[in-house]
């Protein structure tokens, strides 16, 4: 299982919030690793490094490495605190992922072919619905994106998750609809200035 990120981590020896806080201040974010039907442990990682990981992006749907004491975990994060003025980590849960589990992430959608959209190339617009979907997926096969292909997205279409082509082994958690994604509208204006341009054309 390819992992993306790997941080170093040390056992944080003492809980609670002096305890975080006291972390903090040495420069380390407060973390816990769980699941897997093993005991929780709390660990303390380099708050700046962990900081750079959660910026690269994906952090939440990427499978990561964690370090600690030699001994290394494969994890993912599955929530995180910021700090709301530095935009610094201030915790984080990491789960534990083995390379035959099934993971719950949000994946993104990435859109396919915008320059050759008939309806884009119209004026028209994307109003996306979902930036990410909920999947179910291998954790040793995570996706980086769905591909929303637009090349004959025409105004007044929407692109369903049917039309998706997914990758092995995922599916969306949301089974009893097909679901929207994205929408191609006319801008404000764009239907008004068709009608003047039709009636401009009858007065002739």
């Amino acid at each position: 299982m390819a992992n993306s990120y790997e941080l170093k981590a040390q056992v944080r020896e003492r809980a609670g919030k002096g305890a975080a806080r006291a972390a903090r201040r040495e420069g380390l974010v407060p973390a816990v690793i769980y699941g897997d039907k093993k005991e929780a442990v709390s660990i303390s990682l380099p708050i700046k490094e962990a900081t750079m990981t959660l910026h690269k992006g994906g952090f939440l749907s990427h499978v990561g490495t964690i370090d600690l004491n030699g001994e290394k975990t494969s994890v993912i994060a599955k929530d995180f605190q910021l700090h709301p003025v530095k935009d610094t980590l201030m915790h984080v849960d990491f789960l534990r992922v083995s390379a035959n589990a099934t993971l719950t992430v949000e994946i993104p959608v990435k859109f396919l072919n915008e320059e050759t959209s008939p309806g884009l190339k119209r004026g028209g617009v994307i109003n996306v619905v979902r930036h990410t979907v909920e999947m179910t997926v291998p954790a040793n096969a995570i996706p980086e994106a769905l591909e929303i292909d637009l090349d004959e997205a025409d105004l007044g279409s929407s692109q369903h998750i049917s039309a998706v082509k997914l990758p092995a082994g995922c599916a969306p958690t949301i089974t009893d609809r097909d679901f929207t994604i994205s929408t191609i509208v006319a801008p404000a204006g764009l239907k008004e200035d068709d009608d003047a341009s039709e009636e401009g054309e009858g007065e002739e």
